[in-house]
C-alpha cells in the first residue's frame, strides 16, 4: 500500500481496523494535494471512496499539525446524506482523538447548545444550517469559526447547477473571513463534463490560487454495464411497468427511479397490488416515513423501493441488485448517478433497465443512452447573474454583523471595491426600506423585518421556493405533505382523496390555518396533485434524439423487441422532421408550417423571441418543432434568419418572462422588477444552441396531400 504522507495512526487503522489491502486510485491520488493544503476537486462514481479520499488526509493533518477547535466543515445537500455519513466519519475521527458533530434542522436544541460550548473537530451540515449558525445571536461566529482550516462539499455538482450553489459560495466567503487560517476547499463529485470550471467556480474569490482536479478513473466511452431499453406503452402503461418489474429479478433488491412524485405513488400502489414488498422515497413524504422505508429496504432482499431523484445522491440503501428507470432522466449525469448505485458487490456489474411508457419517452431514453455510449457528460453550468442571491447575502451579512460599511461590505465576498451591480443593489434596497443607513453603516430595515423577520428570519435563510403544502396526519402520525391544489374538487359533495406513501387516503378534516389535514384509509383515490419542477431537455440531448431518428442506435445497449418495434414506428412517424445536415421545415396544407430544429426548449424559446413574427408565440417549447406564424413559410423564415445573422454584432432577444414567473424567483423583491425579469430571462435562454441552429441551412418538406 502506498499511502504517501498519511499519519501513522491513520495508516494503522486503514490496515488493521478497516483491513484494507490498499487504497483506491482516487484515494491514492488525493493524498498529496490534500496534505499540502491545495484546493481539490475529487471525482469518482457513486460509492467510489470519495469520503475516505478527503477524510484520511485531513485527519492526518489534524494529528500532525495539532489542529484545535472546529477545523473542518463537511457540507452536504441533504440532511439524510449527513445522517448517513455521520457514523462513518465519527469512527474515522476517533482514530486521531477527534470528534464529529452534525447540525441541521432536525437536531435538538440541547445538542446544539453543547456544540456551541464545545465545538467538534468536524461539523457536518447543510449550507442553510451553516448560515443559521452565522446569523444566530446564540453563536459568536468569530470564536466558533475562527479555527476552520478546510471545507469539504459533498455532491458539489448538486449545488453548482442552481442557486443553492451561489448561496453556498456566499456563506463560505463569510466563513473564510472569520477564520484565522487559509481555508482549503475540497469538492467531491460524480463525473461532470467540466471539472476545471467547477473547481474554479468553487474557489470563489480565491480562484487564482492553486487547485487540482483528481480523476484517476476518468471515463472514456461508456464503461461496461448491462443496460436494456424496453417499451411498455399502452392504455395502462404504469400497470404494464409494474407487471414487468414484478415478473423479473425475483429475490433481488430493486431500486426504481421515476421522474415525478405522482409516478412514484401510482407505481408503488400497482406493485403492492401485485404482492410486491414495496417502499417509497420522495420529498413529500415525512422524514420518519422515508427513514423507515430506507432502513427496511437496506435490511431486506426481495423488495423494491420506488423513488424520485431523492435516492440519486450517495445515501446508502445497502447492496443493490438492480436499477430500473421509468421513462428517462434529462441528463447523462443523472443517469450515471443512478447507474452507479449498482455493481458495488464483488462479482456484480452495473446494470440498468429502462421501462419507457410513451413514444416520446422512448426517444428521449434512446437519445440519452446514445450520448452515454459516446462518453458524453453534460457540463454543470451555474445560473448566470445571481443578483437576487447577492442581495440575500447582503441582508444575511447585516444579520450576522449587526451593521456593515456601506462602501466596504463587498470585502466579505472578495471585492475590495464594490462593483457597480453591488452599489446598485444596496441603493435599491435602501430605497425600498430593506436596508437602513446610519453614518455610513448599513443594517436591517423595516421592510426586511416585515417580509423576512418571522421565525428569526427563517424565510431569509431558506433559498428554496417551495409550493404551499399541507401536512397529512393519520391519527397522530405524519405521513407526508401534499400540495394545496389537491383540495380542489369539481363537486362540493365529492370526497377529497389522494395517494400518498403508496396508500389511498380520504380527507376527514382540514385545518386551513395550521396547513394540515387529517385522513383515513380509503379504497379509492384520485391522482395526487403536485407542482413539478418542470424543465425541458437541453441542446445536446435534443440533438442526440435527432441522431437516433436518423438511424443511430445507442451503442452497448440491449433493445427489447418491443423497444425495437416502437422505435421503428417513431422513426417512421418523424422521418420528415430530420436531416443529416439541415433543420427541416415541414409544410402541411391543413396544419401549417412547422420548423423542426431539435435544439431543446431553452434554445427554441430564444429563436421564437428573436425571429419575431415568424414564430407562433403561443406554443410549448421543447418538443423538437416550432410552429410558424400563420402565413409564414420557408422564404420568410430564411429571409429573417439571414438578416439577423448578417447584421453586425447581432444580439439574440431573450424570452419574455411573465410576472408570475418572476414572483417564483426567490428574493425577487430585493431587485428592481426589470432586473429580476432580466435575471430570469437569461436563465431561460440557450443562446449558443440558438446560434448553432440558425447557422444550419433549412430544408423544406411539403407533405400537403394531393
Amino acid at each position: 500500500m502506498t499511502v504517501g504522507e498519511l499519519h501513522p495512526i491513520v495508516v494503522h487503522h486503514i490496515v488493521n481496523t478497516l483491513q484494507w489491502s490498499g487504497l483506491r486510485p482516487l484515494q491514492e491520488s488525493a493524498v498529496e494535494p490534500l496534505m499540502n493544503g491545495v484546493d481539490t476537486l475529487l471525482l469518482a462514481p457513486t460509492a467510489g471512496g470519495k469520503t475516505e479520499a478527503a477524510a484520511f488526509p485531513l485527519l492526518s493533518r489534524m494529528a500532525t499539525e495539532r489542529w484545535q477547535g472546529l477545523s473542518v466543515i463537511y457540507v452536504c445537500p441533504l440532511k439524510a446524506l449527513l445522517n448517513n455519513l455521520l457514523p462513518r466519519l465519527e469512527k474515522y475521527a476517533a482514530w486521531t482523538g477527534n470528534r464529529c458533530g452534525i447540525w441541521h434542522g432536525d437536531i435538538g436544541a440541547s445538542a446544539k447548545k453543547r456544540m456551541r460550548e464545545d465545538p467538534p473537530s468536524i461539523l457536518l451540515t447543510t449550507p442553510e444550517s451553516l448560515e443559521s449558525l452565522l446569523v444566530s445571536t446564540k453563536t459568536d461566529p468569530r470564536a466558533f469559526f475562527g479555527e476552520v482550516r478546510a471545507v469539504v462539499v459533498d455532491e458539489i455538482h448538486a449545488f453548482a447547477g442552481d442557486d443553492r450553489g451561489w448561496h453556498l459560495l456566499g456563506v463560505l466567503e463569510r466563513v473564510s473571513r472569520l477564520s484565522r487560517h487559509t481555508m482549503q476547499r475540497i469538492g467531491l463529485s460524480a463525473t461532470v463534463g467540466n471539472p476545471d470550471e467547477i473547481l474554479g467556480w468553487f474557489q470563489g474569490s480565491y480562484a487564482g490560487r492553486p487547485g487540482v482536479v483528481v480523476n484517476p478513473d476518468a471515463p472514456g466511452p461508456a464503461a461496461a454495464a448491462d443496460v436494456t431499453l424496453d417499451f411498455v406503452g399502452g392504455a395502462n402503461s404504469t400497470a404494464n411497468a409494474a407487471k414487468v418489474i414484478a415478473s423479473l429479478h425475483g429475490g433481488e433488491k430493486r431500486l426504481v427511479f421515476c421522474e415525478s412524485r405522482l409516478e412514484v405513488e401510482e407505481l408503488a400502489v400497482r406493485l403492492r397490488e401485485l404482492g410486491m414488498t414495496t417502499f417509497l422515497s420522495h420529498s413529500s413524504l415525512s422524514v420518519d416515513e422515508r427513514r423507515q422505508a430506507e432502513e427496511a429496504f437496506a435490511e431486506s432482499r426481495d423488495c423494491i423501493i420506488v423513488s424520485t431523484s431523492t435516492l440519486e445522491l450517495g445515501i446508502d440503501v445497502g447492496d443493490l441488485d438492480r436499477m430500473i428507470q421509468i421513462d428517462s432522466p434529462r441528463t447523462v449525469a443523472s443517469f450515471l448517478q443512478r447507474l452507479g448505485r449498482t455493481g458495488r458487490r464483488p462479482g456484480t456489474s452495473r446494470n440498468a433497465l429502462f421501462l419507457t411508457k410513451t413514444p416520446s419517452s422512448l426517444l428521449q431514453a434512446a437519445g440519452l443512452l446514445h450520448l452515454w455510449s459516446e462518453g458524453f457528460v453534460e457540463p454543470v453550468v451555474s445560473p448566470p447573474n445571481p443578483l437576487h442571491i447577492d442581495a440575500q447575502q447582503l441582508l444575511a451579512l447585516c444579520l450576522q454583523e449587526g451593521r456593515v460599511g456601506r462602501n466596504t461590505w463587498g470585502e466579505w465576498f472578495g471585492n475590495a471595491v464594490l462593483t457597480e451591480a453591488q452599489r446598485g443593489q444596496a441603493e435599491y434596497m435602501l430605497a425600498q426600506g430593506f436596508l437602513e443607513e446610519d453614518q455610513g453603516m448599513l443594517f436591517i430595515g423595516k421592510s426586511a423585518e416585515k417580509r423576512f423577520g418571522r421565525r428569526n428570519f427563517m424565510d431569509l435563510l431558506a433559498v428554496f421556493t417551495a409550493p404551499q403544502e399541507f401536512k397529512v396526519l393519520h391519527g397522530g402520525r405524519e405521513i407526508g405533505q401534499i400540495d394545496a391544489n389537491t383540495f380542489s374538487t369539481s363537486s362540493d359533495d365529492a370526497p377529497i382523496s389522494f395517494v400518498l406513501a403508496g396508500r389511498r387516503w380520504k380527507v376527514t378534516g382540514i385545518e386551513w390555518g395550521k396547513k394540515r389535514c387529517h385522513v383515513e384509509a380509503s379504497d379509492f383515490a384520485k391522482k395526487t396533485r403536485w407542482l413539478g419542477s418542470g424543465g425541458g431537455i437541453g441542446y445536446a440531448l435534443a440533438q442526440s434524439q435527432r441522431s437516433v431518428l436518423l438511424g443511430d442506435d445507442p451503442g452497448g445497449v440491449r433493445l427489447s423487441k418491443r423497444a425495437v418495434s416502437a422505435l421503428q414506428e417513431v422513426r417512421a412517424e418523424l422521418v420528415n422532421t430530420v436531416s443529416p445536415t439541415s433543420t427541416v421545415l415541414v409544410q402541411d396544407g391543413e396544419f401549417g408550417s412547422e420548423w423542426w430544429t431539435w435544439s431543446g426548449a431553452s434554445s427554441e424559446s430564444v429563436l421564437a423571441s428573436t425571429l419575431g413574427g415568424v414564430i407562433e408565440p403561443s406554443q410549448r417549447f421543447g418538443s423538437g418543432g416550432l410552429r410558424l406564424a400563420e402565413g409564414c413559410g420557408p422564404g420568410e423564415l430564411r429571409r429573417v434568419s439571414a438578416s439577423f445573422l448578417n447584421s453586425p454584432d447581432h444580439q439574440f432577444i431573450l424570452p419574455y418572462v411573465s410576472e408570475s414567473a418572476v414572483a417564483g424567483l426567490k428574493f425577487n423583491e430585493l431587485l428592481p422588477p426589470a432586473i429580476a425579469s432580466a435575471v430570469l430571462a437569461e436563465r431561460c435562454a440557450d443562446v449558443v444552441g440558438a446560434q448553432l441552429t440558425l447557422e444550419r441551412p433549412v430544408r423544406t418538406v411539403d407533405t400537403t396531400s394531393g
